[in-house]
């Protein structure tokens, strides 16, 4: 009963924060709520900073970002659902802050003796003041010997308070989902909120955001169009992160950079990202200027690791064919792709697909590249895709998403940035690789093995369908006559199933190594 309280007491604060910030009802439902409803909303939104300004999704990020961290986190999760919110909301939210005060730094101090016991003075003994805060971590200076770091802490009691903000969210989610009308039903609440509490769990532990940047760091590596910092494991805990200190500028602010630098670092930006979800199926999710340092030798740091995309080779392969489709303008190719992926539904024609994707793909081409957006590109697919009842896969959307994203940095470093051109040499060198020789080679290889390991498992398999078919050809039993069990019976039988129970309890506790 307290937590059901508790929950209300919450959820009716985010409703009023989001009245007060018009964010909640559209315009063309607000008349039909109830004259209390209206008259509170109004009110709200008459006080001083009510009403909000912008776009929907700008006054929604607002309205969250008030909220704290758990509405925070929940307004970058649905930037990650472009194909619910549509693709303009989901950039705005993409741009969420999450800046806050930082706490004492006699609180960091504790968090990290709390983690590391008496090894705490030793390890963080030039640990410096904090130099950015947000609503779930912050980030202090720490001199080392061997040289500077940064040290991530989360703030003291954050776990307690994501989980009471999510039991609340939790429960609205849950009854929409049973009582809502069905195009809520439809966006499945209960479904995204259970997977965003999963998300944010692991967010938690620091430990799952070392892995990444680690795992991150090795792939990007290999081409070296972008940087992750490496992570100092010693001074590493569920609660604390240390990586190597970055000197440089973000992107936020990118200071006096020269046109032909601009060029080079927007071709950076876009082919990082390609390379790792192309080449290696893993990449960085949330790549925001925020997120970007250009450090004074001219590396493109990446940082935050808490939220990373995977992509399997299936849908690393339908990627590549989809960019390399549009590029050389084989719509009928990119039809066929979809279908034979079995993202459309096979009662739909594959020719009339291809003639819808050639509606969203010949306006690209004979255009300068400011004139073409990728947002603009892949709201028409979207359009498309629920016209034709294409279900598109959580990791696609993923890295759709993250494509917008990368054009809108890119074209802030270069306005004549062309993200589609700049895709074009990862693309090309992914087919060559994965279609040419080698890639032919490795199919092989692979078919081989699966072939070996099915070899392996017939006789196994044979076995089952004699046995199967020796069943099929035994006559049916007799039909069991069913009688009433009196008490004694089910005592007797309760007294048969303790004992083998007990049996053989005893003989796995005597006799199992």
């Amino acid at each position: 009963m307290f937590d059901a309280l508790s929950d209300y007491m919450r959820l009716a604060r985010a409703g009023a924060v989001m009245l007060r910030n018009d964010v909640v009802i559209p315009d063309d439902y607000r008349s039909r709520l109830p004259w209390i409803a209206r008259f509170a909303g109004g009110f709200l939104r008459m006080l001083p900073g009510g009403g909000g300004k912008g776009r929907p999704g700008q006054r929604f990020a607002n309205a969250l970002e008030k909220l704290g961290p758990a509405w925070i986190k929940l307004g970058q999760f649905m930037a990650t659902r472009p194909d619910v919110i549509g693709v303009e909301a989901a950039n705005d939210l993409s741009r969420l802050k999450d800046s806050v005060p930082p706490y004492p730094k006699a609180l960091a101090i504790k968090t990290l003796r709390s983690e590391f016991g008496a090894d705490a003075d030793r390890l963080f003994a030039g640990l410096g003041d904090s130099v950015a805060a947000a609503s779930i971590a912050q980030v202090h200076r720490l001199e080392t010997p061997t040289g500077p770091r940064a040290v991530k802490i989360l703030r003291p009691g954050i776990e307690r308070e994501m989980e009471l903000e999510l039991r609340a969210m939790k429960r609205i989610a849950y009854s929409a989902q049973k009582n809502g009308p069905p195009d809520v039903k439809r966006m499945e609440p209960a479904a995204f909120i259970d997977t965003m509490a999963r998300s944010l769990t692991r967010e938690m532990d620091l430990r799952f955001e070392a892995g990444a940047a680690s795992e991150f760091g090795e792939i990007a590596a290999i081409d070296n169009y972008v940087y992750a910092p490496k992570v100092d494991w010693e001074r590493t805990s569920q609660r604390v992160l240390v990586t190597e200190w970055i000197e440089g500028r973000s992107l936020t602010d990118p200071g006096a950079i020269g046109s032909a630098d601009r060029i080079d670092l927007a071709n950076r930006i876009t082919r990082g990202f390609l390379a790792c979800a192309l080449d290696h199926g893993f990449f960085h999710a949330d790549l925001h200027e925020g997120n970007m340092i250009l450090a004074p030798d001219g590396r493109l740091v990446l940082v935050d690791f808490g939220i990373m995309g995977r992509i399997a080779m299936p849908e690393r392969i339908f990627l590549a064919e989809i960019l390399k489709g549009f590029l050389e303008r084989d719509y009928k190719r990119v039809s066929e792709v979809h279908f034979e992926a079995g993202y459309v539904p096979a009662n739909h024609s594959m020719d009339d697909f291809a003639q819808a994707l050639r509606s969203v793909g010949e306006p690209i081409f004979g255009k300068d590249a400011t004139e073409v957006s990728m947002a603009r590109v892949l709201l028409q697919l979207f359009d498309i895709t629920r016209q034709f009842g294409m279900h598109l896969r959580p990791e696609l959307i993923l890295l759709q998403k993250t494509m917008v994203q990368v054009e809108g940095v890119a074209r802030a470093i270069d306005p004549a940035h062309n993200i589609w051109q700049a895709a074009k040499p990862v693309v090309d060198r992914w087919t060559r690789r994965e279609f040419g020789p080698e890639g032919l080679k490795k199919l092989a290889v692979a078919t081989a093995r699966e072939a070996m390991a099915r070899l392996r498992r017939l006789p196994e398999t044979l076995q089952k369908l004699d046995e199967a078919l020796n069943r099929a050809a035994e006559p049916a039993p007799a039909p069991v006559v069913v009688k009433r069990t009196t008490a004694w019976g089910w005592a007797l039988t309760g007294f048969a199933i303790a004992a083998v129970s007990a049996a053989g309890l005893w003989f796995v506790l005597i006799y199992e190594p």
